[in-house]
């Protein structure tokens, strides 16, 4: 880009060459998610992927959305941009996981007040690090610097990832039947959701993130940056080998709103709280914040990050496979006649 730069955007606070600068260091990274399929490198106006139909009947395209939320702002304060990244590619690809559907590739969109090259890569170091662990590509992204609308040191993550599932293999409520076994996969703390619950009750933009918690075990701030568990490989060989007739990712409205989005009609899906493992930082929250048991299990993932429904005969079969993968899933509950979407017992 030689001969691009615009003095006049420059004074508006717009820097087109610190863009370029920005690209240039982000190359690095974006070529560790090079996978089979990818037509093209970053840089075009459009990012190009063949993606391997074989053996496939009926292909279905699965895309989902999603930013990182206000867990931005610990970032921000402890200036550390990494691992951000990783959090907005798994908020998309454990989505699409949820159809049975392999994540293809991946695109970010990062609004920034002042377009910082080094920052800005920092950041897609994070996003292309979460791109290598769910197995998908980095094809492309964009950076709009935004003067006068954002703060210098401001910025906002999200993106979308497009997967593919043949359509006979694709899950849905209709195929989760009485009797079926609830197992978990365990969280990886907050992952990235109830941040604005979680700022109200530690006062972060006074609390001391770089001081030792005895009761987490690590410094507070490094807690609740702790970027979400990505659980696109490991499921993706339990739908090859047990009987998954359905998978919940454990967001935004926690187990009350998420468990249900996998449940038909007349289905209700039993929980036993003391099957599950609660993190430290769920504890704290509730204690230091007084919140309701209820409120809790309906804003946070309790150290739950997804859920398969399996078939009880495929039960055990899909916890060996998940242990050797080096998660650790519990039977946390089965499913049953009722109308209550989910009890928790």
């Amino acid at each position: 880009m030689e001969n691009s730069h615009s003095a006049s955007y420059a004074a508006a606070g717009v820097d087109i060459e610190a863009g370029y600068r920005g690209v240039q260091l982000m190359k690095q990274h974006v070529a560790r998610t090079m996978i089979p399929g990818v037509v093209s490198g970053i840089g075009g106006f459009g990012g190009l992927f063949v993606p391997d139909l074989s053996g496939m009947k009926e292909p279905v395209l699965v895309s989902g959305t999603d930013g990182v939320g206000t867990k931005i702002r610990l970032a921000q304060l402890l200036d550390r941009h990494d691992t951000i990244g990783i959090d907005c590619v798994a908020m998309c690809v454990n989505d699409v996981i949820c159809c049975g559907a392999r994540p293809l590739f991946f695109l970010d969109y990062i609004a920034i007040g002042k377009n910082e090259p080094e920052k800005v890569a920092s950041i897609v170091s994070g996003v292309a690090e979460g791109c290598v662990q769910a197995g998908c590509a980095l094809i492309g992204g964009e950076t709009a610097e935004h003067p006068g609308l954002m703060a210098p040191d401001d910025y906002d993550l999200a993106g979308f990832t497009v997967g593919i599932v043949d359509k006979e293999k694709m899950l849905s409520p209709e195929r989760v039947k009485a009797g079926d076994v609830v197992i978990s996969l365990q969280s990886n703390g907050l992952h990235s959701n109830g941040f604005s619950l979680v700022r109200k009750v530690f006062d972060i933009e006074r609390a001391k993130l770089d001081e030792w918690s005895e009761e987490l075990g690590c410094e507070l701030g490094a807690e609740l940056l702790r970027p979400t568990a990505i659980y696109v490989k490991p499921v993706l060989e339990v739908l090859q080998i047990a009987d998954v007739h359905g998978i919940s990712h454990i967001t935004g409205g926690g187990f009350y709103e998420n468990i249900p989005r996998c449940l038909p009609k007349g289905m209700t899906a039993k929980i036993d709280k003391s099957a599950l493992w609660i993190a430290p930082i769920f504890r704290m929250i509730q204690r230091l914040g007084n919140i309701p048991e209820h409120d809790m299990f309906n804003t946070f993932n309790m150290g739950t990050g997804m859920v398969l429904v399996v078939d009880k005969n495929d039960a055990d079969k899909a916890t060996d496979l998940l242990l050797k993968a080096g998660h650790a899933p519990r039977v946390i509950g089965e499913i049953v006649a009722g109308e209550a979407g989910v009890e928790l017992l």
